[in-house]
């Protein structure tokens, strides 16, 4: 397996690889990276769709990208997914998949079309003082003090932030900042989550630093991410015959490990309630995703909160990568991530609006008629002064297919879920869903009296508290996270969140379909380059625009810099005066 770069085989048609019609393969799991690495064996792998074999522990496919109407509960989304222009991988994948909507478009066309003729972007960010525009007005405000240590982050070598914290390298001149408003929300980052996490994810995205203050450099799919983007893989690969086995929980992988060799010999599986093994061979291929962020998720309702009775490393998947990584030491170490529940826990929130009421408060907040059919808030609205840090947001409606014309489905987090409320005054993770929209209610400026009402006959709403929603951000260290495929691995490979890749950053879909790539292009020795991570933090001209946008309209000579510091800036300023280097300070107005 290798990276390539440019166009040359972007889009080019890999030799058949040898002998793949003896080979078959296995994948643990029907989320992300399970059914993309499916689809990449079916496409560049050119393997027999009924040679291929998902066996899913759930009795439905697409993991933590859900997206589901519950006869009972209503419309529920334990989460949402941000997509950019530069996920490689991704959209390699997606130019293949059809559209299930419009016949003779791929899901790609489909994604973007919509997003060229519905352009995201946020008319308001934040709010305070219940419902007020916080107006962080695009404005960083970061100090100079906390804009160099950005800098030095990002200048810092990977091994050097093994184990570190990101408090260990910032200071609450730095938390002041809408910097960090905007980074924490957007991304879920805290602070005691790793700051090599956090430096990857500045690499990663610099190219998209003045588009953080107002969400337009996000893309959003039209329907919820199951909808738009796992059922058209569903029905490409049940299409091409691959066999989806469900209600099969693999508890373990045995491996024959000898003279330097890992080999997958056996699966145990739980089926329908019984022990069933399946028997392996060298040509059978086994793609596991070890690890899962909505692992042992619980829900409530409108007047129950979700029962959060997890014990640390308790959940299906992460037992089977305890039991597998119990064979070798190449194979991770899953307790660094799974033990630490008050560290990885946060909850979220579907609702459901059943009349015309709230929704007047959703177009004050957004600026924008729910109703259109557009962007609505383009991206998550944080409410700045919430104990729960409490973000909402309304994607284009309807969010699922059969939704009513007359109802918005909205998605609401909090990262703090033991702290009290304003309102309610009682810690997030033991509110009812009614609690939860009257929070959220209040913060929108309903007037304190009609709040009960509204919560109780204008809204159903459905909580989730997730244990390990961020354990992937828990500090890590060399070998925590297992290679794609570990050294010596004859025949096996791990996908998604918890399995490790050079430069490109967990919690996105990229990240789960670069693994499933790397996975199958190495397994098979697929012909062809995996797209490398756009190297936009290589390019100049980033780097000096995402710095020019950092700085809030302050040019370089503002800056307040130590005596020795200004004359060698002045020298530096001189000789580049009349040339290309000149020329691009003036460009990015940094000059």
């Amino acid at each position: 397996m290798y990276y390539s770069n440019g166009n040359y085989e972007a889009f080019a048609r890999p030799e058949k690889p040898k002998n793949v019609e003896r080979k078959s393969a296995y994948l643990v799991g029907s989320g992300l990276a399970s059914l993309a690495a499916a689809c990449f064996l079916v496409r560049d792998g050119q393997m027999k769709g009924e040679h291929i074999h998902i066996l899913e522990e759930m009795s439905l496919p697409g993991g933590a990208c859900d997206g589901i109407k519950d006869a009972q509960k209503g419309f529920i989304i334990r989460g949402g997914r941000e997509m950019e222009n530069h996920f490689e991988c991704l959209w390699d994948l997606f130019r293949s998949i059809p559209s299930i909507e419009t016949e003779g478009l791929s899901v790609l066309d489909e994604f973007y079309r919509l997003n060229k003729h519905d352009p995201n972007y946020s008319l308001m960010r934040a709010s305070v003082n219940r419902g007020e525009d916080a107006h962080t007005d695009g404005k960083f405000t970061l100090s100079e003090k906390a804009s160099m240590q950005i800098v030095k982050l990002f200048m810092t070598r990977d091994e050097d932030l093994y184990d570190v914290t990101i408090d260990d390298v910032f200071d609450e001149e730095f938390y002041a900042s809408n910097f960090w408003l905007y980074w924490q929300t957007m991304f879920a980052f805290e602070k005691w989550h790793s700051a090599l996490e956090m430096k990857l994810y500045l690499q990663r995205f610099i190219h998209h630093i003045g588009g953080l203050p107002d969400f337009s450099a996000l893309k959003f799919t039209k329907y919820n991410q199951y909808e738009s983007l796992i059922l058209p893989m569903v029905k490409f690969l049940e299409a091409h015959g691959v066999h989806f086995q469900y209600d099969t929980r693999v508890t373990n992988v045995m491996f024959d490990i000898r003279d330097g060799k890992k080999t997958a010999k056996q699966l145990i599986c739980i089926h329908n309630g019984k022990e069933e093994t399946i028997d392996l061979i060298e040509d059978d291929l086994v793609f596991v995703t070890n690890g899962s962020c909505t692992e042992n998720s619980t829900l409530g309702d409108d007047d129950h909160a979700p029962v959060m009775n997890t014990q640390p490393g308790e959940g299906g998947c992460w037992q089977l990568w305890k039991n597998i990584a119990a064979q070798d030491p190449s194979f991770g170490r899953p307790e660094k991530f799974c033990t630490n529940i008050p560290a990885t826990n946060w909850e979220s929130a579907t609702v459901t609006t059943l009349d015309h009421r709230i929704p007047r408060y959703i177009e004050k907040m957004s600026k924008r008629d729910p109703f259109s059919g557009r962007v609505v808030t383009g991206g998550i609205i944080t409410v700045k002064d919430s104990s729960w840090l409490m973000s909402y947001t309304i994607n284009r409606q309807p969010h699922f297919k059969e939704q009513p014309k007359d109802q918005l489905v909205v998605w609401i987090y909090g990262l703090y879920t033991d702290a009290p409320g304003d309102f309610v005054k009682k810690p997030m993770k033991e509110c009812t869903g009614r609690e939860i929209v009257e929070e959220w209610l209040y913060h929108m400026g309903v007037p304190e009296a009609e709040i009960l009402e509204l919560a109780t006959t204008g809204a159903h709403c459905i909580p989730c508290m997730m244990p390990y929603i961020t354990a992937f951000f828990m500090p890590r260290t060399e070998g925590d996270r297992p290679k794609v495929v570990p050294e010596g691995s004859v025949n096996f490979a791990f996908i998604g969140q918890f399995a490790d890749t050079v430069r490109d950053t967990v919690f996105t879909t990229e990240y789960s379909v670069r693994t499933a790539m790397e996975a199958v292009y190495t397994l098979l020795d697929v012909d062809r380059g995996v797209p490398e991570v756009f190297a936009s933090c290589y390019d100049v001209r980033v780097l000096l625009d995402s710095t020019a946008k950092m700085l809030d309209g302050k040019k370089l000579t503002d800056l307040k810099l130590p005596f020795i510091a200004k004359l060698v800036e002045k020298q530096l300023l001189k000789k580049a005066s009349g040339t290309i280097i000149g020329e691009l300070l003036e460009r990015y107005k940094l000059i």
